[in-house]
């Protein structure tokens, strides 16, 4: 397979992320990166050993040698991004979330669709062998039959105005930061349990706190139900500690997940532990995988190599599912965002 000439656009720490992890990929180099200023893109490539440094996004955008582009803006950037780089012909992996909200997420697939380009939103765990392993475990019935998930994703950070995760106009808040992870596994548990590649929930109930000077959720909890009748129990935060982890519960069995969305970020093995009635000790199942961020890079590669109009990890169709329960899960919790009231 020809290397993937990536186009970094944005050089926060998601980017650089990203980056170490298309250095230690199989199919993907480090084309170019594209800032605001100058000098922090040169900043930037000579970190991460990129061959090209853009002081702005247009001309990031305008580089014949970028066939695709990793958009790591604030959220709020992201729709205008991704829909100019697919108007520039490059495919394009963007940073969760794709969008602020479903509506906006519609028009950036619609002109990914017809700019003929690849698009995924970055959901890396996506990607990982682990999250393959707890859906082949779904599928065969070694549960039995699930009728509870329980998924959170937090973590406690002090309050800053001037900070992105504080900042309503930059779309912060927990849900649509980490929320978004266990909503995506929830429905991705609730299809494997059809044999489905994800399943949309027929009811989104959820509160949460906002915070008073901020107005952005700091932490928040969501019930979602199913068609086939399971249920959903999905929490985040920004401003409290949580475990960050995911069981499943079925009739056969319950299953635990003790680091689900950045399992061996470097590479390593992690492990899933499937708890039977009666058993004295729970089966440790053991997983070993390359550097989480380079599954991710690869599984869009091999996604273009392939010609598939979407990465099966995550494909476009669940993007626009997911982001209508967050939608839903915002709605319960009253967070509307500025840009969202013109």
């Amino acid at each position: 397979m020809t290397d993937l000439r990536w186009g970094i656009l944005g050089t926060g720490r998601i980017a650089g992320i990203f980056s170490r992890g298309v250095l230690a990929s199989q199919t993907g180099r480090l084309a170019a990166v594209g800032s605001r200023a100058q000098a922090t893109a040169d900043r930037f490539a000579r970190e991460y050993r990129v061959a090209r440094a853009h002081g702005s996004y247009e001309a990031l955008l305008a580089d014949p040698g970028v066939q695709a582009v990793y958009v790591a803006t604030p959220h709020p950037h992201h729709a205008e991004w991704t829909m100019r780089a697919a108007q520039a012909g490059k495919h394009v992996l963007c940073e969760k979330p794709l969008t602020l909200n479903h509506a906006q997420a519609v028009t950036v697939v619609e002109a990914a669709r017809a700019a003929g380009v690849l698009l995924m939103e970055a959901f890396m765990y996506r990607c990982h062998p682990q999250t393959a392993r707890v859906v082949e475990l779904v599928k065969s019935d070694a549960l039995g039959r699930v009728g509870l998930v329980q998924a959170s994703f937090g973590f406690q950070r002090e309050f800053n105005p001037d900070a992105r995760l504080w900042n309503r106009a930059l779309g912060g808040g927990g849900i649509l930061d980490v929320g978004c992870y266990p909503v995506s596994f929830a429905r991705l548990i609730a299809g494997a349990a059809d044999g489905q590649p994800f399943a949309d929930p027929v009811s989104v109930a959820g509160t949460g706190y906002l915070h008073p000077q901020a107005g952005v959720d700091v932490y928040a909890a969501g019930t979602l139900k199913f068609a086939n009748g399971m249920v959903a129990q999905v929490a985040c935060s920004i401003g409290l500690v949580q475990d960050s982890s995911a069981r499943l519960y079925g009739s056969e069995g319950w299953l635990h997940v003790p680091v689900p969305w950045i399992s061996t970020r470097d590479g390593g093995t992690s492990s899933i532990f499937l708890h039977r009635p009666g058993a004295s000790a729970p089966e440790e199942i053991a997983i070993t995988a390359p550097p989480l961020y380079a599954l991710e890079a690869d599984a869009f590669a091999a996604a273009l190599a392939a010609g598939w109009r979407d990465v099966p990890q995550m494909t476009v169709a669940d993007t626009l599912g997911n982001m209508a329960v967050l939608d839903q899960w915002r709605s319960a919790v009253g967070l509307v965002y500025d840009l969202e009231r013109t």
